[in-house]
């Protein structure tokens, strides 16, 4: 009897482990994939590719960002104020982020918080950002974005 019941927390205990691992794997892959998808950013940045930057970003009328002019909607309406907002590469200068903060929201939302800085000829420009994320289709991408 003693051993029947031994077996059954063992059991209950094995199963708790399997699905604390996988909970545990998933949070681990959709961070790495959050920040993949910015270092693939930092990347089109840096080649002055304002369209592969902008994959990073929900493509939908939808998607909010805020930067110093205020509160844009769509996805369209940030690309073209970025290439109002950095002509050429000489205004772009190389990016990079210094990731403060990745939080699971839930299972299909990340937070992210962190530091931006433009090195560029013309004079170095640094801010800071939050971010919102959403899982839409299997795939992460920005659905908010606040940077100053």
């Amino acid at each position: 009897m003693i051993a029947v019941h031994w077996g059954m927390k063992s059991a209950i205990l094995y199963a708790t482990l399997l699905i604390c691992t996988a909970a545990f794997a998933q949070k681990d892959s959709d961070e790495t994939t959050i920040r993949n998808l910015l270092d693939a950013q930092t990347k089109a940045w840096n080649q002055g590719d304002l369209t592969n930057f902008m994959k990073g970003y929900w493509e939908s009328d939808s998607l909010m960002f805020i930067g110093k002019s205020g509160l844009t909607y769509g996805w369209q309406q940030t690309l073209n104020n970025y290439k109002k907002g950095y002509p050429d590469t000489a205004a772009m200068g190389k990016l990079s982020f210094d990731i403060k903060k990745v939080q699971r929201l839930s299972a299909d939302h990340f937070f992210v918080v962190g530091k931006w800085m433009l090195t560029r000829s013309i004079g170095n420009l640094s801010g800071h950002y939050t971010l919102i994320l959403k899982k839409i289709k299997g795939q992460w991408f920005i659905v908010a974005d606040h940077s100053s």
